[in-house]
């Protein structure tokens, strides 16, 4: 709390001072001054809402909170269908990934219906002026080039727009601390002085922030705690394809994926992803390549298609390697040792090479079946049929284990033209799908035996 400060009022002309005296500065009369109430300044800390009383939440009146549409389908699918007032989203992600071009497209969108502003503290105007160009974009933007943060405010209650663009917020920085912008006092204050505004003036913010070199935001973890959303970008420079998850999203599902191709008109969302991540190829005999299988994953509420690939050949050192590239390396030692113990497949003396293709990664432990198989049908040089799709996790006693909307991942394989799956006995779908055979099992045993048989 700020220190509050005392009047002094006479009593015999009325007259104010801050300064306690035993003359009245105004009358020259004596012993007349008298304490007034105590006026407490606004302090920075202040709450973003009023002190209320104790409601009932049966109480409450939950009302719909209304979206505003970006006009990029997949970002508005990661955003969890709009934009909300109030609503603060930190995006973060690699340098040259596309950040600063999507919130540019996305503005050149909104920037016909509602007012925005574009604030950037790394680029001059006329830098962004050629990006636009260059980008084919014809939207007048409002742009402010400005690091300091009572600048910006001022021209943010000047402006008064519905969606702002700070780029980046680790430029920013407020005259009240006396640290460098960037650091992590800056960071949090700068942070939560943005946030506190948006939600009083019920304006949509968007903060841009840089990644340290092992891929999370820079800055303190509180950062990611005082925002509403936090987004991702994924993906490799060298490639045209770039990723957008969401970790955190107090307005949608989290984990919710956008998949994007970068074009020399800037990125173009992509309305059907599995197909960038089913490449499968054939060997020069025409033959199918052993050593690939395609899970059924799930990111978010969308069903996805990835194909894994696994490359198992003789080690000639001690200590086999094993590498992953979009899966977790831990649960690979895992499933090594559930085919050895439960599938009696010993790998010990092979290296074990496994891709998730596209760049694409999976955490959900529904793709342990399809990594399971690509490495047998690596090891035993025998090619898993193109059209059969696979999902279930495996546990440590060798039992297959169901998975969640295992309807909805077989509805997505036969509608892109599988006509065979696998998947755990308990995600059975209780009817027939058209066009697709469906196989349970319940052990890793069965799924051997099942690849036996193809």
């Amino acid at each position: 709390m700020a220190k509050p400060t005392t009047t002094y009022v006479c009593a015999q002309c009325g007259g104010q001072t801050s300064k306690w005296q035993g003359q009245c500065p105004h009358c020259l009369a004596w012993n007349t001054l008298a304490e007034s109430i105590r006026e407490t300044k606004p302090s920075r800390f202040q709450a973003l809402a009023a002190t209320g009383q104790v409601v009932r939440l049966s109480a409450v009146q939950a009302v719909d909170t209304p979206r505003l549409a970006t006009g990029l389908a997949e970002f508005d699918r990661v955003l969890g269908g709009g934009l909300v007032g109030g609503g603060v989203v930190l995006i973060g992600g690699d340098p040259g990934i596309g950040k600063s071009t999507l919130l540019l497209q996305a503005l050149a969108e909104l920037s016909t219906r509602v007012k925005t502003l574009y604030v950037s503290g790394e680029e001059s105007a006329s830098q962004i002026a050629m990006r636009a160009r260059r980008l084919g974009l014809n939207a007048d933007i409002p742009l402010l080039t400005e690091i300091r943060l009572e600048s910006i405010f001022a021209t943010l209650k000047a402006e008064q727009p519905q969606i702002a663009v700070i780029d980046s917020i680790q430029t920013v920085y407020t005259e009240q601390l006396q640290s460098a912008p960037g650091s992590v006092a800056q960071v949090r204050e700068c942070a939560q002085e943005l946030t506190r505004h948006a939600k009083q003036a019920g304006i949509t913010i968007f903060l841009v922030g840089h990644v340290t070199k092992e891929g999370t935001l820079a800055g303190p973890r509180v950062l990611e705690h005082i925002v509403d959303t936090v987004l991702y970008f994924e993906g490799d420079t060298g490639s045209s394809f770039r990723l957008i998850r969401a970790f955190k999203n107090r307005y949608g599902a989290v984990n919710e994926l956008g998949v994007f191709a970068m074009t020399d008109k800037g990125l173009k969302g992509v309305n059907n992803p599995s197909a960038l991540f089913l490449s499968r190829e054939h060997t020069q005999d025409g033959r199918e390549a052993p050593g690939s299988c395609v899970v059924v994953a799930l990111e978010g509420t969308r069903p996805l298609l990835v194909e894994i690939q696994a490359l198992l050949d003789a080690s000639h050192s001690p200590s086999p390697r094993r590498l992953t590239v979009g899966l977790d390396g831990n649960r690979l030692a895992m499933l090594l040792a559930v085919l050895h113990r439960h599938g009696g497949i010993p790998c010990y003396d092979q290296d074990v090479f496994v891709n998730a293709v596209g760049g694409v990664k999976i955490s959900e432990p529904a793709v342990d079946l399809a990594v399971a198989l690509a490495m047998v049908s690596s090891l035993r040089n025998k090619p898993i049929p193109h059209k059969l799709a696979v999902f279930g996790e495996i546990g440590l006693a060798g039992e297959i284990r169901p998975v969640q909307r295992g309807q909805e991942r077989l509805k997505e394989a036969a509608k892109l033209g599988f006509t065979q799956a696998l998947c755990p006995k308990a995600n059975l779908p209780k009817g027939k799908i058209a066009g697709m055979e469906v196989r349970g099992v319940g052990s890793l045993a069965e799924a051997l035996e099942f690849f036996r048989g193809l």
